[in-house]
């Protein structure tokens, strides 16, 4: 349902191609005031073209543009403002969104190409925190929009299971760590050893160095630090499957740090034959005077890599198994500058591809307006704050529809909604302030508000006895109450389009917030149900508007009960 594009059209073979198609459409402006009509073209750059004024310019097009989906053509100084034929347009997106259900808005934009997306990464032996959520959310959202638009993704969670932090935590297993409480409660224990090491090491610094000790240990193959490792990864990833199963989120991958141990050299290698590598303080550097960015640390003086060898490595090998038509790190911002480093190292070794490669950062998640922290204890656990929030979305189900057959299922649906829309719904750039009372409330811009108009839609649906293969309705009304939400549900493409291009899934979020209030505004003035020639128009509409709200939903990985 793209009337900008048919507009664009109209406008070309009126002009004969003195503008091109593509610089049309971008021209042509949706009017913030609904007065104003529903597009807008402003005519200023055919001044040029044409030598003559913009006003008489306007009006020899008002009186040229013959299409039935304009009622009205306004001539507004330099503008023409155009209205759209409600009644024959909003046939059109009604059918179309019956005939098409959920595939209704979706794009070819990706042509099938792969997506890589380096989501979520929580630290093997730490708590699965509200700080991972961010990165989990965001990229489970964005995946799901770039395959509304046609891309393949494919989401690969990076786990943070290397690096001087498991030198650390072996060194303090060894000095003060219990087998049997480890075995009985892993990443609470884990967790009490990794903070103790460091609040030791304010006074004993020499701590420090064990820890380095320990994990050059690991990475040289030492037996002992290699169970001890395994045994830390595998009970950090039963209890991370466990939240992952909550929220719905899966991946096609679980490569973390440590699958690419045995990759590096190749890297090395490759920067050695390309020259690219220089010596620094001992270290192996890679200059980028040019970029006007630090050097990039390859290789520590003791021989241990780092993280940019690694994600060197993790990008070839990406390319070289995927060949991604993009690659995406959902990373917070305060890694910008070494995802810079990242491409430009790549692009210095002559890679075109790493042009393909985005850091998506996102802000931080607060508590009491400070980061949180796991090496100081001052973190929050997503499995708590997701139970917490199941338990009060069952007590609020409990209290407004007691009969509901199935609380627990509806309780889940509607407390992991809170959580993840909450997120969402803020521009992944903003950081946020942890409040459970904020996620939870059942009222303004939140996911169980639009969960809530999505299952009242369906009562209506229910009530009428709305069969959704009904094709042929009496579209007698007028359409100028329905106007609103089937402006809405033509912005639904629109919305997804910029949520692709700027990997932002707030479009989305605040895209279904504003049709689920069009909605309710629509329903508070107009008598649905009421027997009429216009009820089963009526409910197609209503129809619709569940499809949408659902499928919007979908994209930001919330579920849409039917009931609540």
């Amino acid at each position: 349902m793209n009337f900008k594009k048919e507009l664009a059209e109209i406008l070309f073979k009126v002009l004969e191609g003195a503008i091109s198609l593509h610089d049309l459409e971008l021209l042509i402006e949706k009017p913030k005031n609904q007065a104003h009509g529903d597009l807008a073209f402003p005519v200023f750059r055919l001044a040029k073209i044409k030598r003559k004024s913009p006003n008489v310019i306007a009006q020899e097009l008002s009186e040229q543009i013959q299409s039935p989906i304009f009622e009205k053509v306004e001539v507004v100084g330099a503008y023409l403002n155009l209205f759209l034929n409600k009644k024959l347009v909003s046939e059109k997106v009604v059918n179309a969104i019956i005939n098409e259900k959920d595939q209704f808005a979706s794009q070819n934009i990706g042509n099938g190409g792969n997506v890589t997306i380096d989501m979520s990464s929580p630290n093997i032996a730490k708590p699965f925190s509200m700080g991972h959520l961010r990165s989990t959310v965001i990229g489970n959202a964005i995946a799901l929009i770039m395959e509304k638009c046609g891309y393949k993704p494919i989401k690969i969670n990076h786990l943070g299971d290397w690096g001087t932090q498991f030198g650390k935590l072996i060194t303090a297993y060894k000095l003060w760590g219990d087998e049997e409480k480890v075995k009985e409660n892993p990443i609470k224990e884990l967790l009490a050893l990794y903070i103790k090491f460091h609040e030791e090491a304010e006074s004993s610094p020499s701590l420090e160095d064990d820890g380095r000790a320990w994990f050059k240990k690991l990475e040289d193959g030492n037996e002992e630090a290699l169970t001890l490792w395994l045994w830390f990864r595998d009970e950090s990833l039963k209890e991370f499957s466990k939240i992952y199963q909550l929220m719905n989120v899966e991946f096609d991958s679980y490569a973390g740090e440590a699958f690419y141990n045995d990759k590096m050299d190749r890297v090395v290698q490759l920067l050695e034959e390309k020259q690219l590598l220089v010596e620094s303080d001992q270290a192996q550097v890679v200059e980028l005077i040019e970029e006007e960015l630090p050097p990039c640390l390859i290789k520590k003086s003791d021989g241990a890599t780092l993280y940019a060898t690694r994600d060197l490595a993790a990008a070839l090998y990406r390319k070289e198994n995927y060949n991604f038509a993009k690659s995406l790190y959902v990373v917070g911002h305060e890694q910008s500058l070494h995802f810079k480093q990242l491409i430009a190292v790549l692009t210095k070794m002559g890679y075109d591809w790493a042009e393909k490669m985005v850091h998506v950062p996102f802000g931080m998640m607060l508590k009491d307006g400070k980061k949180m922290s796991t090496r100081k204890g001052k973190v929050v656990l997503l499995e708590e704050v997701l139970n917490e929030s199941i338990a009060m979305a069952r007590h609020n189900i409990e209290e407004k529809n007691p009969n509901l057959s199935n609380k627990d299922e509806v309780a889940k649906q509607v407390g992991v909604g809170a959580v993840i829309f909450h997120d969402l719904k803020n521009n992944r750039m903003n950081d946020i302030e942890f409040s459970l009372e904020e996620m939870l409330r059942f009222e303004g811009e939140t996911g169980p508000y639009v969960q809530y108009t999505y299952a009242r839609a369906c009562s209506i649906l229910r009530k009428g006895k709305w069969e959704a293969n009904a094709s042929d309705y009496a579209y007698s009304t007028s359409w100028e109450k329905e106007w609103k939400v089937i402006s809405m549900l033509m912005e639904f493409s629109h919305a997804i389009k910029r949520a692709s291009e700027n990997f932002d899934p707030s479009q989305v979020a605040k895209y279904v917030v504003d049709l689920a209030q069009a909605f309710n505004k629509y329903y508070a003035e107009v008598k649905v149900l009421e027997e009429s020639e216009e009820q089963g128009a009526r409910l197609a509409l209503v129809y619709s508007v569940t499809v949408v709200l659902k499928e919007g939903l979908r994209l930001l990985g919330i579920q849409a009960p039917e009931e609540m």
